[in-house]
């Protein structure tokens, strides 16, 4: 997923003199649960994930994880989960045993809503399909699989542990296995990928019948080992090629795409990251794990937890390294740096609801991103356009003085 790490500390014209209410109802609730630990670092990866040691410590740190929730409580004010995203790292490599019981601890603090959507991520390595049953008794019901390509060059030059063959298996196992909806991650993009190249693993990807597709342009981000070492990537054209054929052949066989890098069957986007374009709540538990939390008397925080494993398991240390309660000069772009994502948008009427401030906080900007057409003319939505999709920094820019 393509991300603008920049964004927090950007201001909103406007929005200072704007009078702020109390939220006149509260979000609904996610939890992010990270595990940080990988067999392997991968050279793009720029997530907070570890190489793991030969034995994980599974008990130690799930019962750090529901020490950690008990911090967070205070902001839960009733209400019930209606997502949990398990990310990492790789979540896959924990025993269902371990999941087990710490899904049962989260549930004994925190009711879980009738229809809750429960997403794990998994690597396709043989190891961890046959935990897969055990994963589905458990309650959990979406699996998130990091296939990233089928072609075995394209595989060696990510650093990936899996092959071609397994991640094919990894689909069919997860479907016996009982999962009826399940993402498959793939980029584009990759170290001398052609047209055809990228083509290929689409549509080997939608042979696989997954019902959620996360298609994204690798980017070279900074701390990473292709920051210092940078690939051979495709030249600009092609990626523009590959980007609009890939978009056409998802739209030929179902698959819509309602966020930058999503694409769904109808009726299967995928909850939990829609709670987040849409501003909703979300606890953060685990090493590095970022919370959002809005309050009755209108704070909005955002929470960081503590990074390193080592210091996150260590007693000494907090859970939580820091909290920024937002400004009203910084919850416009905080807001629509989420909802602008979303191909449709949200509704105008989301905003003051999630934020506690007037749509006329909005006026200027909207009115010039409407006139340079990067943001939809539809006083009931808050939408970019097509254009604006492809340069939406551009539309948020409109937002600032």
């Amino acid at each position: 997923m393509t991300r603008d790490s920049s964004a927090s500390s950007l201001i909103v014209g406007g929005a200072a003199s704007s009078p702020r209410a109390p939220l006149p109802t509260l979000p609904p609730l996610a939890l992010y649960i990270h595990i940080p630990w990988c067999v392997r670092k991968c050279p793009y990866c720029d997530f907070n994930s570890h190489t793991a040691s030969p034995v994980l410590p599974e008990q130690e740190y799930v019962d750090a994880l529901l020490a950690d929730l008990d911090q967070d409580l205070h902001a839960v004010y009733g209400r019930e989960l209606t997502s949990i995203f398990f990310g990492g790292g790789t979540p896959s490599l924990f025993s269902a045993e371990a999941l087990g019981r710490l899904l049962e601890g989260v549930e004994q603090r925190i009711p879980f809503a009738d229809d809750i959507e429960i997403t794990l991520e998994a690597n396709p390595g043989t190891f961890e399909q046959e935990k897969f049953v055990a994963y589905r008794k458990l309650g959990i019901n979406r699996l998130s699989i990091g296939i990233q390509s089928f072609q075995q060059e394209k595989l060696k030059a990510l650093g990936r542990i899996h092959n071609g063959d397994e991640a094919v298996r990894a689909a069919g196992m997860a479907r016996q296995a009982g999962f009826d909806n399940f993402n498959l991650d793939l980029m584009h993009g990759l170290p001398d990928q052609s047209l055809d190249d990228a083509l290929s693993d689409l549509r080997q990807a939608i042979e696989l019948n997954p019902t959620h597709i996360s298609w994204y342009q690798l980017t070279l981000e900074p701390n990473t080992v292709f920051w210092n070492q940078p690939p051979v990537l495709p030249e600009d054209d092609t990626l523009w090629d590959i980007q609009e054929a890939g978009q056409a052949l998802l739209a030929e066989h179902g698959y819509a795409q309602y966020e930058v890098s999503a694409y769904a069957q109808a009726g299967r986007p995928a909850r939990h990251n829609l709670n987040y374009w849409s501003f909703g709540d979300f606890i953060g538990i685990g090493a590095g794990a970022h919370g959002k939390l809005s309050h009755p008397d209108g704070r909005i925080v955002r929470t960081w937890k503590t990074r390193l494993p080592k210091d996150y398991l260590n007693p000494a240390k907090n859970f939580q390294a820091g909290e920024k309660s937002l400004t009203n000069d910084e919850l416009p772009f905080d807001f629509l740096m989420n909802a602008l994502r979303l191909t449709a948008g949200v509704e105008s009427r989301l905003y003051p609801e999630r934020t506690g401030l007037s749509l006329e906080s909005l006026a200027e900007g909207r009115a010039a991103a409407e006139q340079s057409g990067l943001l939809q003319v539809e006083p009931s939505r808050l939408a970019a356009t097509e254009r604006g999709q492809l340069f939406l920094n551009d539309l948020l820019q409109q937002f600032l003085n």
